[in-house]
């Protein structure tokens, strides 16, 4: 199976399983991942996702080059807006919060889908490359405009023009990873992660993140007004005995956590 999804009650933990080909993105991959997204998006007893790389090498190298080699036509599919072809497509349509557990290199390709996921945990094994230019293929999944929102134009366009890699601390210092774990603790650190966020109201947790990625499409000030509109709306249907009810249920998750 080239894309395989464990379940863990609330989390599924979905892994890229091409360990041979550094988990490159056959357009096998590709379909099996945007089938396995769609069908847990729609799986109302899945409330957090976790995406990772079979194997200790590779989160995922990107687009399988030797199979686009072959056949060029598979590139304009792969550019395609059908999550079955788009990896990122399939992440991005994805209503639940998707932690990327980032294993190995994520070059190119790769690196457009980690960074398609709402969290990213790196393990110290991680690296990073956008090797578009050195390829000669324009990036088609969205890496050109977002890599230049999460870490700035001026390092956006030191990596993608010269393909060089980082390491995973660079990307934490950078501010593309929230954080940088042990190998041995990478994918436990991400389910706990994914956990907690299961734990959850899991409709507000939807709204929160697509609040949030809406905003983020939008100038500033249209954002904030978004906002407004937004939260006049939801809130307006809370009821004080809801509020009451779920101030007490964080202040008791507050003090299990200090304890």
């Amino acid at each position: 199976m080239p894309v395989t999804v464990d379940r863990e009650g609330a989390v599924a933990i979905v892994t890229l399983n091409r360990p041979e080909a550094m988990n490159a993105l056959s357009r096998a991959m590709r379909a099996s991942l945007g089938r396995a997204m769609q069908e847990l998006d729609g799986d109302d007893s899945i409330r957090a996702v976790v995406l990772t790389g079979a194997g200790e090498r590779a989160f995922t190298a990107g687009l399988d080059l030797k199979e686009l080699g072959a056949d060029t036509s598979n590139l304009g599919a792969a550019n395609a807006e059908a999550a079955e072809e788009n990896p990122v497509r399939a992440i991005e349509q994805c209503r639940k919060p998707v932690i990327g557990a980032i294993n190995g290199v994520a070059i190119t390709g790769g690196f457009e889908l980690a960074i398609a996921c709402d969290i990213l945990i790196a393990s110290e094994n991680a690296r990073f490359a956008d090797t578009h230019a050195r390829v000669g293929i324009m990036p088609g999944w969205g890496l050109s405009q977002k890599l230049s929102r999460l870490i700035g134009i001026a390092r956006a366009k030191e990596l993608s023009l010269s393909g060089n890699f980082i390491d995973a601390r660079t990307a934490a210092d950078w501010g593309l990873v929230n954080r940088v774990v042990p190998p041995a603790d990478l994918l436990a650190t991400a389910k706990r992660l994914a956990h907690d966020i299961a734990g959850a109201d899991p409709a507000m947790v939807a709204a929160y993140k697509k609040l949030i990625d809406d905003g983020y499409a939008l100038p500033f000030g249209e954002a904030i007004a978004l906002e407004h509109r937004v939260s006049v709306a939801a809130n307006s249907r809370v009821s004080a005995e809801d509020v009451e009810a779920r101030r007490r249920a964080v202040i008791e998750r507050g003090r299990r956590q200090k304890g």
